[in-house]
């Protein structure tokens, strides 16, 4: 089960009821955060959230909407005798940025470790996350991510037996791991069947539509991305800034074959946005809005009631 929290939609300036872009999943005991726009902290504890379990922060880019709350957030875990290390993600300059932030947050308890994104698109994995980054159309550099949990076979018992696999080998052949006793070698595949479906979700903003957003959203359960305009006139705006309209986002999700969609990254000047979610579900009928504390628990397909 991955666990989603979407704890800030604003773009560009946090709003009374509305805090800056940031997402938290977790998943076996680990917390991954995408963004930390402004008021993330906050956003984080009114979901009575831990910050401890947080061991990886993905960047989509460097403008102060999605990383202005990091120096805070740093602090915080600082405060709270934090040892284990943290890894970051993000664009090239990552080290650079967060360097420049950290001026105020100079002193951590815990090494910082940082993974530059140099590529169009780049895999990661981490925790049992699998991150796959992928660049999108902003006007600086930009990336999207696609997370999946992947999911190995069951493990079969008379398939062990059969191939005098000894028992004390079971378990790690199970999660996985190669191994080597008496001379012979066995192998996962010795003892799992086929892999079965994962969970996949894609989260992505400041962008164009783009054909890597479409193909990282293909087949994925949750597609969380940004709808900065809903008014069809704002099209020409959306354009020189490089963001999407509402209507736009529902042609990704339609073209992807993704099962669900949130928008979020909502202009501050966007109101009664609710009412635009008609003509939106005209394009993508499983489209919704999304707001901040909004979340979901994406469950495997045999944890499905």
């Amino acid at each position: 089960m991955l666990d989603v929290c979407l704890l800030g939609t604003a773009g560009m300036m946090p709003l009374p009821y509305r805090y800056l872009t940031a997402l938290m999943l977790r998943y076996n005991g680990s917390s991954l955060l995408i963004d930390c726009g402004e008021g993330t902290q906050v956003a984080v504890k009114k979901r009575g959230l831990s910050f401890k379990p947080i061991d990886t922060i993905c960047f989509t880019h460097y403008h102060a909407d999605h990383i202005s709350g990091l120096p805070g957030m740093l602090l915080t875990m600082g405060n709270a005798d934090r040892t284990e290390p943290l890894t970051m993600i993000g664009p090239r300059g990552l080290e650079r940025v967060v360097n420049a932030l950290r001026v105020i947050a100079p002193e951590l308890p815990f090494e910082i470790k940082f993974i530059e994104l140099t590529e169009k698109e780049e895999d990661i994995e981490l925790n049992g996350y699998n991150i796959h980054a992928f660049k999108v159309n902003h006007n600086v550099t930009c990336y999207g991510y696609r997370i999946d949990i992947k999911r190995t076979g069951k493990f079969d018992v008379e398939r062990a037996k059969a191939n005098n696999i000894p028992l004390k080998l079971w378990n790690p052949l199970q999660k996985g791991n190669t191994v080597e006793q008496d001379g012979i070698v066995y192998t996962p595949d010795m003892v799992l069947g086929k892999s079965r479906k994962g969970i996949s979700l894609v989260y992505s903003t400041d962008t164009r539509p783009t054909e890597s957003l479409v193909e990282a959203a293909r087949g994925t359960d949750l597609l969380i991305t940004e709808g900065m305009y809903a008014e069809k006139e704002k099209i020409a705006k959306a354009k020189q800034y490089k963001h999407m309209t509402f209507y736009e986002a529902a042609n990704v999700a339609k073209e992807s074959g993704t099962k669900e969609m949130w928008l979020t990254h909502f202009s501050p000047s966007l109101v009664g946005a609710e009412e635009y979610m008609p003509a939106v579900r005209k394009i993508f009928p499983n489209a919704h809005l999304g707001k901040d504390g909004k979340s979901v628990e994406l469950k495997f397909e045999d944890e499905e009631e």
